[in-house]
């Protein structure tokens, strides 16, 4: 598969969430939608970065933007993960990689120096017309959200 890049279409998804519902990329047309990758539920990168995804809920409903969160956990698991920490935002169970390979999230990782296979945590806002208008890898958790609902803020902005 071709890398993502901005301006190509995002790849369409349809994958079971928290909420008992399926979540459908392509359902969300007209609308600029926040995908946000992230490793595993319950560790501490990633409950950070969910709980400032879920503080910023307001703002992105605001713009009328989508978030989702995606990670090879099972639903199961993000329900517990979501009740623990009152989290406020779809999480969709990806455990056999369709969302995860197709925006080539999955890769080699260094920890410690050495090097194993998992999943890069990155954003992507797609736009309104279903195209990639922002690749956000996430470098530094805190404030990555914020970072993400600029860039959305902006794309919006834009468009008016």
């Amino acid at each position: 598969m071709d890398k993502l890049t901005v301006g190509k279409d995002a790849p369409d998804f349809a994958l079971p969430t928290d909420s008992g519902s399926v979540f459908r990329l392509s359902e969300h047309r007209g609308s600029p939608v926040v995908i946000f990758f992230y490793p595993a539920d319950d560790t501490e990168g990633c409950t950070i970065e969910n709980l400032e995804f879920t503080a910023q809920m307001p703002a992105f409903g605001k713009l009328g933007a989508k978030v989702i969160g995606i990670s090879p956990d099972s639903v199961e698991k993000h329900c517990a993960f979501r009740d623990k920490h009152r989290l406020g935002i779809p999480l969709a169970a990806d455990p056999e990689h369709q969302a995860i390979e197709a925006y080539g999230v999955w890769g080699e990782k260094i920890n410690y120096g050495r090097p194993y296979m998992g999943l890069i945590r990155t954003s992507f806002v797609v736009g309104p017309g279903g195209s990639i208008a922002g690749i956000y890898p996430a470098t530094r958790i805190k404030g990555h959200a914020e970072k993400v609902l600029a860039a959305v803020r902006e794309l919006v902005s834009a468009a008016y």
